[in-house]
């Protein structure tokens, strides 16, 4: 029944469904892959760039989704047979792993993914090809340095006062429109004692929640918030590189760190060559450049511009690849959790 369900809201959905189109290479190329991914094209082109460069024979076309509408249209395909995707790369990791459950994806077995740690490898179907911390992010202009919370123990005092500040100037992800807002805050809710009360605290409080990383990120810096929690920290480095309003913290009481999952669809029309892209991204050549794009990071190095201390490693919470995942998308547990997200926060929700 959620397959049919799946298959007939797609049928309903327009062409351009995906948020954007682009393609690369050479349009005379013989072979053209199609890789649909979350991650935003201006941050991911460099890495195509990198892969046509030694792969001069190829050209890829990407479509950039949504976590959640590209976990229903690859479901379909998976249902329906469809060559859809030869690629798909998705920070919703959960939903990657119910696809790979589903038996939706193609095995892959190299030098490459055999080395990977056994958290970003799963049955030889799904990878983690990225390192990206959730963190903080507030105005540095408009936040006193006193105010900046390195804990979520702090979000939670700055958040306290009954005239607080900080009043509708918070702002996280919508964890009904967002994969991974979901994600972070399902694994917050099993990670910390603190997550019951900051939930009540953001939603007392008029806490913003919207849907992604982009309007988050620009409206701390232009002072709509002043305080973003557990935003991609990716997304919120390449923006902190050329706007000095935009700080960040990697929470020193734990940090959720993800890898992006990448997924071969075993109805792929090019499954060789989509294997060459996941083996370039493993490659010291392919994680270089997801490096130059901040999509690997040093973890334990200081948390944008300000000069704190090393994240210890033992604060690390790194989301692995494994059937525990599958959890957050039973449909009881998620329908429980979104009741008690909306109780809190709708007052705080925008469209």
């Amino acid at each position: 029944m959620r397959i049919l369900c799946v298959i007939l809201c797609l049928l309903a959905l327009p062409a351009t469904a995906q948020e954007i189109r682009r393609s690369f290479g050479r349009q005379t190329a013989t072979v053209r892959l199609l890789v649909r991914s979350t991650t935003d094209i201006e941050v991911f082109s460099p890495v195509i760039d990198a892969f046509l460069a030694v792969r001069p024979d190829l050209a890829v076309d990407y479509e950039q989704w949504g976590s959640n509408l590209l976990y229903d249209l690859t479901l379909s395909d998976c249902a329906s047979g469809r060559r859809g995707a030869d690629v798909v790369i998705s920070s919703g990791v959960h939903q990657m792993v119910q696809l790979v459950n589903n038996a939706c994806a193609a095995p892959h077995v190299s030098a490459l993914t055999t080395a990977l740690p056994a958290a970003l490898r799963w049955r030889d179907e799904l990878w983690g090809i990225t390192r990206e911390a959730a963190v903080i992010v507030y105005n540095r202009d408009l936040v006193p340095p006193e105010d900046v919370p390195l804990t979520r123990f702090d979000l939670l005092d700055l958040l306290r006062p009954t005239a607080s500040p900080y009043a509708g100037k918070v702002a996280t992800y919508d964890v009904e429109s967002s994969g991974l807002g979901y994600l972070f805050a399902f694994s917050d809710a099993r990670e910390a004692t603190t997550f019951g009360a900051l939930l009540e605290s953001l939603g007392r409080t008029g806490a913003v929640a919207t849907c992604c990383s982009a309007e988050i990120i620009d409206g701390v810096a232009n002072g709509t918030y002043l305080i973003a929690y557990n935003v991609l920290g990716s997304y919120a480095q390449v923006a902190a590189q050329s706007d000095p309003r935009i700080g960040i913290v990697l929470p020193q009481d734990y940090t959720l760190v993800l890898s992006r999952a990448l997924m071969i669809p075993k109805a792929a029309a090019h499954a060789d060559q989509a294997e060459a892209l996941l083996d370039f991204l493993l490659s010291a050549a392919g994680r270089a450049a997801l490096s130059d794009v901040l999509l690997i990071t040093a973890l334990s190095d200081k948390a944008g511009a300000e000069d704190r201390p090393p994240l210890s490693e033992t604060a690390l919470r790194p989301i692995g690849l494994s059937p525990a995942l599958i959890v957050a998308l039973d449909q009881q547990k998620r329908a429980q959790f979104i009741r008690r997200w909306r109780e809190n926060l709708s007052r705080g929700v925008r469209p």
